[in-house]
């Protein structure tokens, strides 16, 4: 399937707009969800509160973050093929794709807690709770100023 440059006409900003809007749902998810577990590592495996934090975490992996995530990547998609995949696009890709990775990750380390498990130091997840401001910082340069 092939689109023309330009394709999406009128709708183009309304389509960047809602891209935009997931996006800032997507991120506040990816922001909450590695906070929520360095809040949930230090709780003995028998604490009642663990199931709560199991329940907060499935709730914003339902509710906010995969749903963002989806509606980011179509919208993306149809962007890319409205202004024809310049090169500051794909490296915005790269940085996409990293944090689809990241989003999986911590779907699963998620996952992993609620078994009772803790896979990782509070430090550990302390740091990469910032990969997500990092990857804001380089996708908002490259949108904004479109390096190349």
């Amino acid at each position: 399937m092939e689109f023309a440059v330009g394709w999406l006409g009128d709708a183009y900003p309304w389509v960047k707009a809602v891209h935009v809007i997931f996006v800032i749902f997507w991120m506040a998810g990816m922001f909450m969800l590695p906070r929520f577990l360095v809040y949930w590592h230090p709780l003995p495996l028998d604490a009642p509160e663990n199931q709560l934090w199991a329940e907060r975490c499935n709730r914003l992996k339902r509710i906010i973050i995969n749903p963002g995530m989806v509606v980011v990547w179509v919208l993306g998609i149809a962007l890319g093929f409205h202004l024809g995949w310049p090169l500051w696009l794909w490296v915005k890709l790269v940085f996409v794709l990293g944090l689809s990775a990241f989003h999986g990750w911590m779907i699963g380390a998620a996952r992993r807690f609620a078994l009772g498990k803790r896979p990782y130091t509070e430090k550990t997840l302390r740091l990469v709770n910032e990969i997500p401001s990092l990857v804001t910082f380089f996708v908002v340069i490259l949108v904004i100023v479109k390096p190349f």
